[in-house]
């Protein structure tokens, strides 16, 4: 599919010149332009006197088939990238469903809490500096 296409790109491009040339060395109708810059004459004597409608008729039929072609290959590029996307993801759902099977289970992390939950704090923050106290309980405070 993507040789055709490239195929018709390089139509699409070789015609594309072709028009422009076409369109280039037409006479306008006011005898100034790029047509006498490219040797408008020239035209005359290869197509006869009336070459303004030859010129015309083959201008209208290039740029046709360019229209033409330029839908074409819209359509069947956006074909071939919808193709290649699904092709892509079927890949990729084999290949995980492959390595989910052969992988060894990894533990998840634990959740973090939810905001506005209780935190809770350790016992370390809890307790309070306290004075040492006394080696003998009954003797006055002051005497060891």
């Amino acid at each position: 599919m993507s040789i055709f296409i490239g195929f018709m790109t390089v139509i699409l491009v070789l015609n594309c010149l072709f028009l422009i040339l076409l369109i280039l060395i037409q006479l306008p109708k006011k005898e100034a332009g790029a047509g006498v810059a490219f040797g408008g004459g020239a035209t005359e004597a290869l197509f006869g006197a009336g070459s303004g409608t030859v010129l015309t008729k083959v201008t209208k039929y290039a740029a046709g088939i360019f229209m033409g072609m330029a839908l074409l290959l819209s359509v069947l590029n956006a074909h071939h990238a919808r193709n290649s996307a699904r092709a892509l993801e079927i890949e990729l759902e084999r290949t995980a469903a492959e390595s989910s099977q052969s992988a060894p289970v990894v533990p998840q992390p634990a959740a973090a809490p939810e905001v506005g939950a209780p935190m809770l704090q350790s016992t370390a923050t809890n307790i309070a500096p306290t004075a040492p106290a006394p080696a003998n309980p009954d003797a006055p405070a002051g005497q060891p």
